[in-house]
């Protein structure tokens, strides 16, 4: 019989107070879920297994200032996104060879008779775009859209209101669907999914900002 398993809440308070193993338990347990937000929200390996280490040596030595507000896991999605949001924000400080608009439009024209199988093309497509978004709306569409969070507790993770998270994917998804109208044609009309089916592709239809 193995002892219950300590709480994440439990897990933080023992790190705080010297155990030399409680922060890599809690990290352990999340780390799927918090990679799949770095790196569907950088798109590179490389970059999101740095954001993830940023994050996790921020958490690290802020766990004292944890003051139980929300979950641990919430807490520490926060984090994540915020390290990722930071990697993208230094990359589009350096000075582009194109505007967005044009880079976008430039994608939609090459994209304009995909092959039907490419499903990895899809994902490229996605990703490519999506990184053209500013980066609010970008951390909006990854958590609800394409790891299937719900509304609420992408807003908590974010720091913002429900409301708020609703109207930057409904203004993500509106930049989106007009360059990646091709994939109306790929992708199953599912509107939420599920977190586990890793999904790489946004949901098609227009007007979801409704989600709960």
């Amino acid at each position: 019989g193995a002892d219950a398993l300590p709480s994440d809440a439990e897990l933080l308070r023992q790190h705080v107070s010297g155990d030399p193993e409680a922060f890599g338990r809690l990290f352990l347990r999340h780390r799927d879920r918090l990679w799949a937000v770095a790196i569907r929200t950088l798109g590179d390996q490389e970059e999101a297994a740095d954001a993830l280490q940023d994050a996790m040596i921020s958490a690290f030595r802020r766990a004292g200032s944890f003051r139980g507000d929300s979950a641990v896991t919430t807490w520490l999605h926060r984090i994540v996104v915020n390290a990722s949001l930071d990697r993208i924000r230094r990359k589009s400080a350096r000075p582009a060879t194109t505007g967005d608009e044009e880079a976008l439009d430039s994608l939609a024209a090459s994209r304009a008779d995909p092959d039907p199988s490419g499903n990895s093309d899809t994902s490229l497509d996605v990703k490519a775009a999506l990184h053209m978004l500013p980066p609010d709306q970008q951390a909006a569409l990854v958590l609800v859209d394409m790891l299937g969070y719900p509304v609420a507790e992408a807003a908590g993770i974010l720091g913002v209101s429900e409301g708020t998270v609703k109207s930057r994917c409904a203004r993500g998804r509106a930049r989106l669907l007009p360059r990646l109208g091709h994939l109306r044609h790929q992708v199953p009309g599912q509107r939420q999914r599920n977190r586990s089916a890793d999904p790489d592709v946004l949901p098609a239809e227009e007007g979801g900002d409704e989600q709960r």
